[in-house]
Formats: structure tokens, sequence, C-alpha cells
């Protein structure tokens, strides 16, 4: 090789490593900038622990999902070493291994276990992804969440009694941004709506998140989720943002979700109705 094609391959290369490193940044601050990043377990499978009996749900999905394709890829790694090891042979370059048409019953096999194995994957996906999005409709709490560029807007409504909406702002914390005050071990019914972009409704913890779409008309079942919140183990503030790029200030669009136990929630929600609309 030329002197020429060797220093023109290097600045290649010298180029490619900047931009790879910009590409994997913007990956990683897609969904947003915040300085808030949840605490990863690998007993959980490098999720968040979860705060909600969804997140149970994903949580079990999600393992059930890495151990299975972890034995099949054992399986794979198995047959291939053993194929190298035990049939390996010797020949000259001219002389051709043996021809085989077909093996009938390898070819079923093949074609019957990847049959197996979608169904099943599928069954349970089918079974949790109805779980998560079945609404009953009986939850003591009601939360309606509004996105606009580039804040949210909470109103909840319990017993009776709504609090008034106070819009937010975009911030560079999400501990600066509105704030949803949640009771633990209660049922929690979600409404999103938005009047100009899509954004997209995330708090890590949840292990769940909402696309909010424009134009999806009120009471439309695709505008809810409900949630389970887990006991009073689980109190604190958790980071909320959007995970859908939706314009310059989309990585600002941070909010905080605080768990409480129920009694401080009563209170909470005594002082904050008092002006309800």
């Amino acid at each position: 090789m030329s002197p020429t094609r060797r220093t023109t391959r290097r600045s290649l290369a010298r180029r490619r490593v900047p931009r790879a490193a910009a590409l994997a940044l913007l990956l990683a601050t897609a969904t947003a900038c915040a300085n808030d990043v949840p605490k990863f377990d690998w007993s959980n499978g490098l999720l968040p622990e979860g705060v909600t009996e969804q997140a149970e749900v994903v949580q079990h999905l999600w393992n059930g999902a890495w151990i299975a394709a972890l034995a099949t890829g054992l399986v794979v790694i198995v047959l291939i070493v053993w194929a190298a090891i035990f049939h390996r042979k010797r020949r000259s370059k001219a002389e051709l291994p043996p021809q085989v048409r077909y093996n009938l019953p390898i070819e079923i096999l093949y074609t019957v276990i990847p049959l197996v194995m979608v169904s099943v994957f599928f069954f349970f996906t089918a079974r949790d992804s109805k779980a998560l999005t079945d609404v009953a409709g009986d939850a003591p709490v009601k939360v309606k969440v509004e996105a606009y560029q580039w804040s949210w807007r909470f109103t909840t409504t319990y017993n009776g009694k709504t609090t008034q909406p106070v819009p937010g702002m975009p911030v560079s914390d999400y501990r600066e941004g509105p704030q949803l005050v949640l009771p633990t071990n209660t049922k929690v019914e979600f409404d999103l709506s938005t009047d100009d972009v899509i954004h997209s409704f995330w708090v890590p913890e949840f292990l769940f998140k909402r696309d909010i779409i424009p134009g999806i008309p009120e009471g439309n079942p695709g505008r809810k989720f409900e949630i389970k919140t887990l006991g009073d183990d689980r109190v604190g503030i958790y980071a909320g943002r959007c995970a859908e790029l939706c314009g310059v200030d989309h990585s600002r669009m941070l909010f905080k979700v605080k768990l409480v136990k129920q009694a401080e929630f009563d209170q909470y929600i005594a002082t904050q109705a008092g002006s309800a609309q």
C-alpha cells in the first residue's frame, strides 16, 4: 500500500472518531438532558427500581426476555463450538466436502423451534401490554397532564376536590420544575393532552412512558393509563421528563413526582384545593 493511501485512511479514521462521539452524545441526550440519572442495579436487570405495581410487570417481562435470549445464545454458541471442534476435517484445497441437498428432520426442527419461541415471546408481551394499558376507571386519584412547549401543567382530582393547575417553565434541574404529588399504595389515573406537538410523559421509575399526541379528543382511551403506587418505602422525589424531541427547549422540559404517605397527601389536597376551578 502506498504512503498516500495510508495517510488518507488515517485521516478518514481520525474524522470518524469525532463523528461517532457526536452521534453517541446525540443519542444519549435525545430523550432529555437532565442531571437526574436514575440508579441502575444489576439485580433489576439494569433498570431503575420501580415504584408502581405496573413497573413490576415490566421488570418480570424484561428479566424473562433476557433469560430466554441468553439461554438461546448459549445454545447457539455451544452448537457452533461443538461443530467446529468435532466435525473439523483437513482436506485438500481441491477437495469439496460432501454436498447434501436437504435434511427434512433438521429443516422441520429449525422451523418449529423459532415459531415456538416467537409464540411464547408474543404471548407474554401481549399479556403484559394489556395489563399496562387497561384503565378500569375506578382510580380515586385522577391527574390531568397537560404538556406544552416546554413544560407541564398538572391538575389533580381527589375526593371531589381539584387542585389549581400551575403552569411550569423550562428548567435546567428537575427539582425546580413543576411538581406532581401522589400518594403511596393508591391507584392513579392519568389523562394526557397537548395542543402543540407530540410529547412523551416519562418517569423512569414507572418503567413506562406514554406519548402525548395532539388532536386526540377528551375521553379517548388512548389518552389514559393507570398505575398503582407501592407502599411507604417508596416515599421520595423522582425525576420526570419529556422523552420525545419536541423543540428547542426539549431538554429543559423537566418535572418531579413526589410520593408521599396518604395523610400527607390528604393535607396537600386540602391546602391546594382552596382555589380549585
